[in-house]
Protein backbone atom coordinates (compact mmCIF):
# COMPACT_ATOMS: atom_id res chain seq x y z
CA UNK A 1 0.00 0.00 0.00
CA UNK A 2 1.18 3.56 -1.30
CA UNK A 3 0.53 6.47 0.13
CA UNK A 4 1.46 9.74 -1.41
CA UNK A 5 1.91 13.16 0.41
CA UNK A 6 0.56 16.25 -1.20
CA UNK A 7 1.14 20.07 0.08
CA UNK A 8 -1.34 22.73 -0.79
CA UNK A 9 0.69 26.01 -0.86
CA UNK A 10 -0.44 27.58 -3.42
CA UNK A 11 -1.71 30.94 -2.03
CA UNK A 12 -0.57 34.44 -1.78
CA UNK A 13 -1.15 35.15 1.83
CA UNK A 14 -3.56 38.16 1.18
CA UNK A 15 -3.94 38.71 4.92
CA UNK A 16 -0.71 37.70 6.15
CA UNK A 17 0.93 40.10 3.30
CA UNK A 18 3.45 37.17 2.29
CA UNK A 19 3.37 33.67 0.93
CA UNK A 20 2.84 31.29 4.22
CA UNK A 21 5.28 28.77 2.70
CA UNK A 22 7.71 31.12 2.47
CA UNK A 23 7.49 31.87 6.50
CA UNK A 24 10.69 30.66 8.45
CA UNK A 25 10.29 28.59 11.63
CA UNK A 26 13.09 27.25 13.51
CA UNK A 27 15.41 27.20 10.46
CA UNK A 28 13.02 25.44 8.16
CA UNK A 29 10.03 27.42 5.92
CA UNK A 30 6.74 26.31 6.72
CA UNK A 31 7.14 24.38 3.16
CA UNK A 32 10.12 22.40 3.80
CA UNK A 33 8.62 21.32 7.27
CA UNK A 34 5.47 20.37 5.80
CA UNK A 35 7.58 17.96 3.06
CA UNK A 36 9.42 16.81 6.34
CA UNK A 37 6.09 15.78 7.91
CA UNK A 38 4.46 13.84 5.53
CA UNK A 39 7.88 12.08 4.67
CA UNK A 40 8.75 11.67 8.26
CA UNK A 41 5.45 10.32 8.88
CA UNK A 42 5.72 7.78 5.47
CA UNK A 43 4.34 9.36 2.78
CA UNK A 44 6.47 8.22 -0.98
CA UNK A 45 6.14 10.39 -2.99
CA UNK A 46 5.31 13.93 -1.80
CA UNK A 47 4.25 16.94 -3.85
CA UNK A 48 3.53 20.55 -4.01
CA UNK A 49 1.33 22.59 -5.72
CA UNK A 50 2.52 25.95 -5.62
CA UNK A 51 0.71 28.73 -7.39
CA UNK A 52 1.32 32.82 -6.43
CA UNK A 53 4.57 32.34 -6.04
CA UNK A 54 7.06 29.90 -7.70
CA UNK A 55 8.39 27.21 -5.23
CA UNK A 56 10.94 24.31 -5.26
CA UNK A 57 12.74 21.99 -2.91
CA UNK A 58 14.90 18.94 -3.64
CA UNK A 59 13.30 16.01 -4.32
CA UNK A 60 9.74 17.13 -4.78
CA UNK A 61 7.88 17.93 -7.56
CA UNK A 62 6.02 20.79 -7.78
CA UNK A 63 2.85 21.09 -9.09
CA UNK A 64 1.98 24.58 -10.98
CA UNK A 65 -1.76 25.80 -10.61
CA UNK A 66 -2.11 28.46 -12.85
CA UNK A 67 -6.02 28.77 -11.25
CA UNK A 68 -4.74 29.53 -7.86
CA UNK A 69 -6.40 32.45 -7.25
CA UNK A 70 -9.72 30.96 -7.67
CA UNK A 71 -8.99 29.18 -3.85
CA UNK A 72 -7.94 26.05 -2.81
CA UNK A 73 -10.39 23.75 -4.43
CA UNK A 74 -8.31 24.35 -7.32
CA UNK A 75 -4.96 23.57 -6.14
CA UNK A 76 -6.61 20.22 -4.64
CA UNK A 77 -7.82 19.47 -8.16
CA UNK A 78 -4.18 19.92 -9.77
CA UNK A 79 -2.53 18.02 -6.70
CA UNK A 80 -4.83 14.90 -7.17
CA UNK A 81 -4.91 15.19 -10.85
CA UNK A 82 -0.97 13.91 -10.45
CA UNK A 83 -0.91 12.05 -7.04
CA UNK A 84 0.25 8.65 -7.33
CA UNK A 85 -0.42 6.09 -4.86
CA UNK A 86 -3.66 4.27 -3.73
CA UNK A 87 -4.52 7.33 -1.71
CA UNK A 88 -3.22 10.72 -0.62
CA UNK A 89 -2.37 12.67 2.78
CA UNK A 90 -3.33 16.42 1.79
CA UNK A 91 -1.28 18.85 4.01
CA UNK A 92 -1.89 22.60 3.98
CA UNK A 93 1.19 24.76 4.02
CA UNK A 94 0.18 26.92 6.95
CA UNK A 95 -0.32 24.20 10.08
CA UNK A 96 3.16 23.93 11.27
CA UNK A 97 1.68 22.16 14.85
CA UNK A 98 0.94 19.17 13.07
CA UNK A 99 3.73 16.71 12.99
CA UNK A 100 4.60 13.49 11.71
CA UNK A 101 2.96 11.47 14.24
CA UNK A 102 -0.74 12.58 13.20
CA UNK A 103 0.21 11.44 9.59
CA UNK A 104 0.97 8.06 11.08
CA UNK A 105 -1.99 7.77 12.04
CA UNK A 106 -4.07 8.48 9.11
CA UNK A 107 -1.75 6.09 7.62
CA UNK A 108 -2.70 3.47 10.43
CA UNK A 109 -6.25 3.68 9.79
CA UNK A 110 -5.88 3.38 6.53
CA UNK A 111 -4.07 0.33 6.83
CA UNK A 112 -7.10 -0.64 9.20
CA UNK A 113 -9.60 -0.32 5.94
CA UNK A 114 -10.37 3.52 6.06
CA UNK A 115 -10.65 5.04 2.92
CA UNK A 116 -11.45 8.56 4.20
CA UNK A 117 -9.29 9.81 7.79
CA UNK A 118 -9.98 13.03 8.79
CA UNK A 119 -7.47 14.18 11.35
CA UNK A 120 -9.86 15.56 14.08
CA UNK A 121 -8.51 17.72 17.53
CA UNK A 122 -10.86 17.94 20.90
CA UNK A 123 -13.42 15.95 18.14
CA UNK A 124 -13.52 18.67 15.56
CA UNK A 125 -12.13 17.47 11.99
CA UNK A 126 -9.22 19.41 11.07
CA UNK A 127 -6.62 18.62 8.60
CA UNK A 128 -4.80 16.79 7.30
CA UNK A 129 -7.19 14.75 5.43
CA UNK A 130 -6.06 11.00 4.10
CA UNK A 131 -8.36 10.23 0.77
CA UNK A 132 -8.34 6.68 -0.85
CA UNK A 133 -7.84 6.83 -4.88
CA UNK A 134 -11.14 5.56 -5.70
CA UNK A 135 -12.76 8.91 -4.12
CA UNK A 136 -10.08 11.40 -6.21
CA UNK A 137 -12.22 11.95 -9.09
CA UNK A 138 -15.74 12.64 -6.58
CA UNK A 139 -13.56 15.30 -3.92
CA UNK A 140 -11.98 17.05 -7.22
CA UNK A 141 -15.24 17.39 -8.82
CA UNK A 142 -16.38 19.15 -5.56
CA UNK A 143 -13.24 21.16 -4.57
CA UNK A 144 -14.43 24.71 -5.63
CA UNK A 145 -13.67 28.17 -4.52
CA UNK A 146 -11.95 28.24 -1.22
CA UNK A 147 -13.88 24.30 -0.09
CA UNK A 148 -11.10 21.71 -1.07
CA UNK A 149 -12.44 18.48 0.46
CA UNK A 150 -14.43 19.64 2.51
CA UNK A 151 -17.89 19.14 0.32
CA UNK A 152 -17.04 15.74 -0.03
CA UNK A 153 -16.83 15.39 3.63
CA UNK A 154 -19.80 16.51 4.11
CA UNK A 155 -21.49 14.55 1.32
CA UNK A 156 -19.79 11.51 2.50
CA UNK A 157 -20.49 11.51 6.45
CA UNK A 158 -20.30 7.64 6.44
CA UNK A 159 -17.20 6.80 5.03
CA UNK A 160 -15.15 9.54 7.13
CA UNK A 161 -12.91 7.62 10.03
CA UNK A 162 -12.31 10.00 12.68
CA UNK A 163 -8.71 10.16 13.97
CA UNK A 164 -7.96 12.11 16.87
CA UNK A 165 -5.00 13.61 17.02
CA UNK A 166 -5.26 16.39 19.98
CA UNK A 167 -2.45 14.74 22.03
CA UNK A 168 0.08 14.75 18.71
CA UNK A 169 -0.83 17.46 17.32
CA UNK A 170 -2.34 21.26 16.83
CA UNK A 171 -4.00 22.05 14.00
CA UNK A 172 -3.61 26.26 14.12
CA UNK A 173 -3.05 27.58 10.92
CA UNK A 174 -1.37 30.98 9.98
CA UNK A 175 -3.59 33.19 8.13
CA UNK A 176 -2.52 36.63 10.00
CA UNK A 177 0.87 38.65 11.54
CA UNK A 178 -1.37 38.12 14.99
CA UNK A 179 -1.28 34.31 14.00
CA UNK A 180 2.24 34.49 13.43
CA UNK A 181 3.32 36.08 16.15
CA UNK A 182 1.05 34.32 18.46
CA UNK A 183 3.33 31.08 17.32
CA UNK A 184 6.82 32.67 17.95
CA UNK A 185 5.26 33.65 21.42
CA UNK A 186 4.83 29.88 22.10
Amino acid sequence: MTVSGLVLAAGEGRRLGRPKALLELDGETLLERAVRVLRDGGCRPVQVVSGATQLAIEGVAVVPNPEWATGMGSSLRAGLAVAEGDAVVVMVVDTPGIGPDVVRRLLRAHRDGATVAVATYDGRPRNPVLLARQHWPEVAALALGDVGARAFLARHRELVTPVECADVGDPADIDTAEDLARLLRG
